[in-house]
C-alpha cells in the first residue's frame, strides 16, 4: 500500500481508507433505537384513536320474506302474462325471477341459513305459478271445458310438461339459492 500523497497544504485529496476491525464495534445507539423520521419510529404526542365501532347491519327477516313473496308474485304474473307465442323461450326467465326474489331476501335478510333455501323454493314456485297462469290464459282463450277453468289449466300444464321444463326448474332452484346467498354476502 502506498502512502497518501500530500496536497499543497499537506492533506490528502483521497478519502480515508476503511478501518478494519477484528471485532464489531459497539453500536453508538441503544438496541432497538430507531432514528426519528424513520419507519417504525415512535411519534410523540400521538394517541391512537379507537376505531369507530360499526354497528352490525340489522337483519330484517320478516320484511325480506314479505318483499320476496311480492317479488315472486310479480315475477309469476310477468311470466304468465307474456305473449303466448313466446312460450317456448320464456323458461330462461327463471334466472331473472330467481334474481328478483333473491335481491330482497339477501339484502334485507342478511346472511341467514334459512333464506337461501327459501329463495330457491320461492323461485321454483314463481316459475310454476307463472306457467300455470300462462296455461290459464290459454284455456280461457280457447274456452273452458266441462271440468272448469283451474282444472283445465292444470291438465294443460301437465300435458305440456317437457324435460326442458325440469331443467328450468333446476335453474330456478339453483339460481334462487346461489343468488340469495351472494346478495346476502355483498351487504
Amino acid at each position: 500500500m502506498t502512502a497518501p500523497a500530500p496536497d499543497a497544504d499537506g492533506q490528502s485529496v483521497r478519502p480515508p481508507t476503511a478501518q478494519h476491525y477484528t471485532v464489531a464495534p459497539l453500536p453508538a445507539a441503544p438496541e432497538g433505537y430507531v432514528a426519528p423520521g424513520m419507519p417504525g419510529a415512535p411519534v410523540t404526542g400521538y394517541e391512537p384513536v379507537a376505531p369507530a365501532h360499526r354497528a352490525a347491519p340489522r337483519r330484517r327477516t320478516a320484511p325480506a320474506i314479505a318483499l320476496a313473496l311480492l317479488a315472486a308474485l310479480l315475477g309469476a304474473l310477468a311470466y304468465g302474462c307474456a305473449p303466448l307465442r313466446a312460450a317456448d323461450s320464456l323458461g330462461w326467465l327463471a334466472i331473472a325471477q330467481a334474481g328478483l326474489i333473491a335481491l330482497p331476501l339477501g339484502r334485507l335478510g342478511g346472511p341467514s341459513r334459512l333464506l337461501p333455501p327459501l329463495g330457491a323454493l320461492l323461485a321454483a314456485a314463481a316459475l310454476l305459478l307463472g306457467q300455470l297462469t300462462q296455461h290459464l290464459r290459454q284455456v280461457r282463450a280457447d274456452g273452458p271445458g266441462p271440468d272448469g277453468l283451474p282444472h283445465d289449466a292444470l291438465a294443460g300444464w301437465r300435458a305440456d310438461l317437457r324435460p326442458l321444463d325440469l331443467a328450468f326448474y333446476a335453474i330456478a332452484l339453483i339460481g334462487g339459492y346461489l343468488l340469495t346467498r351472494r346478495a346476502a354476502t355483498r351487504t
